[in-house]
């Protein structure tokens, strides 16, 4: 079996034992940028006035068109979801999303929320589809060729989610007879081809390769841990996450290429608002009892 382990190094790697089955039950309070409200409509976070970014393209196209266009996910529970019956927007990434948007000085009203395909997701930041993109997007080296990251803001861990009956324990057992699924363009799909023997299978969800799972057509899921959890909690009877994450995967805000004023503006949010992402991070994921560390930014 051809195989490469990359070491977690991360205290973030903890994020196995994530069980992601909160929602936005409580709201980041205590301070200066975020009311106590509770509740999951962007309200928590108080709209900057005046704010002044200078040679930003991206903040002064926000600006003309008076609103902001964010790219996420809608189908990961307690990082990225869009409840169907109620149209409300929940998790980690979409609450990161809000609070760089009313840091800008845009509230909820302002913001266009597009829900992106991993594969598409260069191309849309690249064309000027969306203004930036919070959803489990891993920073890579080839990634940056097109687009930049700011953060990382999370910290992860390649695993996998097969069926509650299972024989498949951990990436050990990805042998040429296992079918494995992920979204198309995604980074862990592309470490099974380049490490691993089993085949592989591509949807633009993952939430379709959960589908999948549960209807017998494949043996396994991967992405990020943090996001598999978070799909074993919905169908706790169904399915599981096995084994050890086998990769470092660093979460970025995805952002047009050199517009480097929008860049350093979020890392130093992220820099300086520590307290926020803590209860940001508490609200969404911290029902789980989990310490994860927010990440230190790495101003490349």
């Amino acid at each position: 079996m051809r195989k490469t382990r990359i070491a977690a190094a991360s205290a973030g790697i903890a994020i196995a034992a994530l069980a992601l089955t909160a929602c936005n039950s409580g709201a980041p309070g205590g301070s200066d940028t975020g009311s106590a409200d509770g509740s999951a409509d962007g309200t928590w976070f108080e709209v900057a006035e005046d704010v002044s970014l200078a040679d930003s393209p991206t903040y002064d196209a926000m600006v003309a068109r008076g609103g902001v266009i964010i790219g996420v996910k809608e189908d990961q529970p307690g990082l990225g979801y869009l409840d169907a019956a109620t149209s409300e927007r929940t998790g980690f990434d979409i609450d990161i999303a809000r609070w760089i948007a009313a840091s800008l000085g845009f509230g909820e009203e302002d913001i266009e929320y597009v829900a992106i395909p991993s594969a598409n997701r260069e191309q849309a930041i690249v064309n000027g589809d969306i203004d930036y993109y919070v959803g489990t997007y891993s920073i890579t080296d080839s990634r940056k060729d097109q687009i930049d990251f700011a953060g990382p803001y999370f910290i992860t861990g390649q695993g996998l989610l097969v069926a509650a009956d299972s024989d498949i324990t951990g990436d050990e057992d990805l042998t040429s007879d296992v079918l494995v699924c992920s979204a198309t363009g995604s980074t862990p799909i592309q470490n099974i081809r380049d490490n691993y023997d089993a085949d592989t299978t591509e949807f633009d969800t993952y939430s379709q390769c959960v589908e999948q799972l549960r209807s017998g057509q494949v043996d396994a899921v991967t992405t990020d841990e943090a996001i598999l959890i978070g799909y074993a909690a919905q169908y706790p009877d169904e399915l599981k996450v096995v084994g050890e994450p086998f990769s470092v995967e660093e979460y970025g805000v995805g952002l047009p290429k050199g517009d480097d004023a929008l860049r350093t503006y979020i890392n130093d949010l992220f820099e300086d608002g520590g307290d926020i992402w803590q209860a940001i991070f508490d609200a969404n994921l911290g029902a789980s009892g989990t310490v994860v560390e927010q990440p230190a930014v790495d101003r490349y």
